[in-house]
């Protein structure tokens, strides 16, 4: 997103005189009023305003800026405001200061001085925007490793912050690459049983023959090659979480078994026949359709009912509105510091590649794509190339379609509203500003889903 800056001054003169001093690479708009001023503000929310505090119909006094301070300080507190005053109007400049202003400068025009200004309170705007970014991504979720900025995923990880303190079986579904595991370990880390062991084992990676001796652990002399007694992942997970990944390539031998332990939580180990108890918490993950398996004959539908109590299904990247970008700019940054190459930042072709890929691997196959770009960039700037992606004919398109940007923004409001007022239409119709039958003409074009039913269905 371009750096935007917003000139307000009555002069015809000086507006264009000041518009000259900046380049290209920023956005500048000018208002000649408080009124146009405060519309410019709203549409555009600039990084940085210029405030001439003579404006009309005071424009020998300083009433209608001052006015036009306070109402941008409460309207958009992080935009940075520089006054502009009179040579010999110090004392008002020193009042905008105390009011909230970042800065202070003073007529006649020196385009030297007034660049240097503006591009000070520009670069204070970002680093704050930065802070924020960070202090929000730390603190937005409790769930370590997940970035995400998108409604759908703030969903889940608001999901699994009310699940994570019961004990619950839950099954967590999703292409590979979405996170599962992550997901899992914070079920894990944000329940009483965090200082109790996590024991993960994937049930597609190891052999038939082998699974339910790592699973339910084997006595001496159950079969050759058991010199010694081997507790099982089930076991050694005893006070704390076991997550079995890719439930879905279990074989039925050993859903029966683990139905039996689901329901009576007791072990038997490969080879006796006394039964251990066994206190563990169970999440499952898989990428496979456990009901398309169910159909086939090819899993437990009684177990699905055990393991599932709790569902997430957890959106594939492609499917979460604006967290490609998000994740790939905190991939950077974290193995730029990793590889000593902390200044690394995305090309304008490498963002509108990052958005127009489908991402079919999900987040594995960006870290893999932004690791080698990493080390392959030759300047300051990771390029499309670097990430073995295709430019898009022009990466600046989707973001200057205002039309686009305009229903994206829309679409990402109602869900918000929808989701805080739990899906009472009146509530979210008041939070949106907006009557009830335009919110239901709204959720209709966008083709969202009005209940929280139809919602949770998805999710």
């Amino acid at each position: 997103m371009g750096k935007r800056l917003l000139i307000v001054e009555d002069d015809p003169g000086l507006q264009s005189q000041m518009r000259w001093c900046f380049s290209d690479d920023l956005e500048v708009t000018v208002a000649d009023s408080r009124d146009s001023a405060l519309a410019a503000l709203r549409r555009l929310e600039p990084d940085v305003v210029t405030l001439d505090l003579g404006l009309p119909p005071d424009p020998g006094g300083a009433t209608e800026g001052f006015a036009l301070l306070e109402d941008i300080l409460r309207l958009s507190p992080n935009t940075k405001v520089i006054v502009v005053t009179g040579r010999e109007d110090k004392e008002n400049a020193v009042k905008a200061i105390g009011m909230g202003a970042c800065d202070f400068y003073q007529k006649p025009l020196d385009a030297d001085i007034l660049t240097f200004v503006v591009n000070r309170a520009l670069r204070l705007a970002e680093l704050e925007r930065e802070n924020q970014e960070l202090s929000q991504r730390t603190n937005g979720t409790s769930i370590k490793g997940i970035v995400a900025s998108s409604p759908q995923m703030l969903t889940i990880c608001r999901t699994i912050e009310k699940v994570a303190p019961t004990d619950v079986t839950t099954l967590i579904s999703g292409e590979t690459g979405t996170g599962k595991e992550l997901l899992a370990r914070a079920l894990h880390d944000l329940s009483h049983r965090a200082d109790k062991p996590f024991a993960a084992i994937n049930c597609a990676a190891i052999p038939e023959t082998l699974l339910e001796s790592e699973l339910f652990g084997y006595e001496k002399g159950a079969f050759t090659g058991a010199t010694q007694s081997k507790k099982g992942k089930i076991e050694s997970a005893n006070g704390g979480t076991l997550f079995l990944d890719e439930i879905g390539d279990m074989p039925m031998p050993l859903q029966a078994k683990l139905l039996r332990f689901l329901q009576e939580r007791v072990i038997d180990r490969v080879g006796s026949i006394n039964p251990i108890p066994v206190d563990v918490r169970v999440v499952c993950a898989t990428h496979r359709d456990v009901r398309g398996l169910i159909d086939a004959g090819d899993f437990r539908e009684d177990l699905y009912y055990r393991i599932s109590e709790i569902t997430l299904d957890v959106p594939s990247l492609r499917d979460r509105d604006g967290d490609a970008l998000v994740i790939a700019q905190s991939l950077l940054k974290s193995l730029g510091k990793q590889m000593d190459r902390p200044t690394l930042s995305f090309s304008d072709d490498a963002v509108g590649a990052i958005n127009s890929y489908g991402w079919p691997g999900n987040v594995r196959e960006m870290i893999n794509k932004v690791k080698r770009a990493t080390i392959m960039a030759e300047g300051k700037r990771v390029t499309a190339s670097d990430l073995e992606l295709e430019s898009a004919s022009n990466p600046l398109d989707n973001q200057l379609n205002l039309r686009q940007v305009r229903e994206a923004a829309e679409r990402q409001a109602i869900m918000q509203a929808l989701q805080s007022s739990n899906f009472n239409m009146a509530q979210a119709a008041r939070l949106l500003g907006v009557t009830r039958p335009t919110l239901y003409n709204l959720t209709d074009k966008y083709k969202i889903e009005s209940s929280a039913e139809a919602n949770s269905t998805r999710h």
